[in-house]
């Protein structure tokens, strides 16, 4: 068939189908979550080193590509997130991890050499490429380090023996308990490591930074993480990953550049619209006939997993609304130094670390994953409505504020939304179920992205004093400040449409069917 490679059935090994035990797997897992870390930490650290970037590579027009720069990373993210499923099934999620952590690497490497915006955009996408794998595939060797939860394989769905009970109340809440931890020390470090290099050692460290970590890893993965042996033959579906790559693409060029660079009536833009048309088509045309799809339609027809992958995607876009433009106004309009600007996450690290710790409990104990979900829209809405009503001389105690009821309302979501989908999936499409929510993520964020910065510049157009955004800093008295006043007017409205992204969110969370896990 074409667009697929059937891989060869590895040899069985003694260690097939064991789990590995002792010391090493501590070590194998202290490894996965630096990795998770890892991740984290470079989805938001250039949020807070925008502005001395811009200033280095582009002083004139760097402050408009910054959607871009953002972007690329995210949209290489997701174009790879779908094929990362299969390829652990195939290869063994071992290979495919380093090959990830490879990639990231190497790309990180070339960030830290970019000469101008566009080789660093570029050298961001290919960074996004092994990152859209950092997270997926290392909770991929988690489960099969037997630390990741216990909703893997028969068990997730049987759950009735004595198994299944023993590994949801060992495994399930401390799950939920390190991805609070992670992502909430990522949300902090994150920001406040990237202002803190961009400051004191140069932006650039902002991607130095992972090399000596990251080499670390690889070499402890390849000589201590052991893993059972896949023997199983699946196929690839490289035709429809190359689809959803062309879908995701055409989409987010057409929300790029829509209106700004091109009328919305412009060939180009119309073409771009026909283009991600007929992808999205072939691709649900792909994915209703290939062997092994990379994303069964089969799984749309599960009324939990449709609202998971929607909610997930709407988040990705807030999410994108919330951190990267309150790191904006806050050096732009306020002043503030890219090393202060980071501690001001602190507070929504604090909300995600310690709802991400007393949720997987509460699940853990019985509690129903649809009340997280309902309450975490609920706050996460009602912290991106206050950011609504920044103005130039808003008290930054209640950015603070906001920034804490956004931490509780995400941290209440991004994991248990993930667990909700593994434990609807059916055992053998678990993979593809993981990785389709982690796509629908990446995709909303990019777009959130893309569909911001075009908010932002347009309003600040038909508000400002003439120019762009990127003249604020060299403008002087009245002028500044009437460029100011539309600059945070323009935040606003990015702040407003973020808000209605999680509305949305928030009425498609009251539509979840009543779910309580195991006890």
């Amino acid at each position: 068939m074409p667009g697929t490679v059937t891989a060869p059935a590895p040899q069985r090994t003694a260690s097939a189908g064991q789990p590995p035990g002792g010391r090493s797997v501590k070590i194998a897992v202290a490894l996965c979550i630096v990795t998770i870390l890892l991740a984290v930490l470079d989805s938001n650290i250039v949020s807070s080193a925008t502005v001395p970037i811009v200033r280095d590579l582009d002083p004139v027009h760097g402050v408009d590509r910054i959607p871009w720069l953002i972007a690329a990373y995210q949209l290489a993210a997701t174009a790879a997130l779908p094929l990362y499923g299969k390829l652990c099934d195939t290869l063994g999620s071992k290979k495919v991890f380093i090959g990830a952590l490879a990639a990231f690497l190497t790309g990180s490497a070339l960030c830290g050499m970019a000469q101008s915006m566009g080789e660093l955009i570029a050298a961001r996408a290919f960074q996004g490429i092994g990152g859209g794998g950092l997270m997926s595939v290392t909770m991929v060797v988690l489960r099969q380090l037997g630390t990741a939860g216990p909703k893997t394989g028969d068990g997730a769905k049987e759950g009735r023996g004595e198994e299944g009970k023993s590994s949801k109340a060992k495994g399930g809440d401390r799950k939920g308990s390190i991805g609070g931890i992670i992502a909430g020390a990522g949300m902090a470090l994150g920001p406040w490591l990237g202002g803190a290099l961009a400051d004191h050692a140069g932006w650039r460290w902002i991607f130095y930074v992972n090399l000596p970590v990251g080499i670390t890893v690889l070499i402890g993965a390849v000589f201590v993480v052991k893993l059972p042996v896949r023997t199983t033959r699946h196929r690839i579906d490289f035709l429809g990953a190359g689809l959803a790559a062309a879908f995701s693409t055409a989409l987010l060029l057409l929300t790029e550049w829509g209106g700004e660079d091109h009328d919305w009536t412009s060939p180009v833009i119309v073409g771009l619209a026909v283009a991600a048309a007929v992808a999205l088509g072939l691709f649900l045309w792909r994915q209703a006939t290939a062997a092994e799809p990379i994303l069964p339609l089969s799984l749309f027809r599960l009324r939990l997993m449709r609202y998971g992958f929607a909610i997930q995607g709407l988040v990705g876009v807030a999410m994108m609304g919330s951190i990267v433009y309150v790191m904006i106004y806050l050096q732009v309009v306020r002043g503030v130094a890219a090393t202060s600007a980071g501690l001001f996450l602190v507070p929504m690290a604090i909300g995600m670390t310690v709802v991400g710790l007393v949720s997987g409990r509460l699940v853990a104990a019985g509690w129903s994953q649809k009340t997280f979900v309902v309450s975490g829209t609920v706050f996460a809405s009602a912290a991106l409505a206050l950011l609504t009503t920044l103005d130039t001389d808003t008290g930054l105690w209640t950015v603070r504020g906001a920034l804490l009821l956004m931490g509780i309302g995400f941290g209440q979501l991004i994991g248990q939304l993930i667990e909700l989908v593994q434990d609807t999936a059916p055992p053998a499409q678990l993979g593809v179920a993981t990785t389709g929510v982690r796509f629908f993520q990446t995709l909303g964020t990019a777009l959130g992205a893309s569909l911001f910065g075009a908010v932002l510049s347009r309003v600040y157009a038909a508000q400002g004093p003439g120019g762009t955004t990127s003249g604020i800093g060299r403008l002087t008295g009245t002028a500044r400040d009437h460029a100011l006043d539309a600059f945070v007017s323009s935040t606003d409205v990015v702040f407003a449409c973020a808000t209605g992204a999680m509305v949305l969110a928030l009425v498609l969370a009251t539509r979840l069917p009543g779910t309580r896990t195991r006890a």
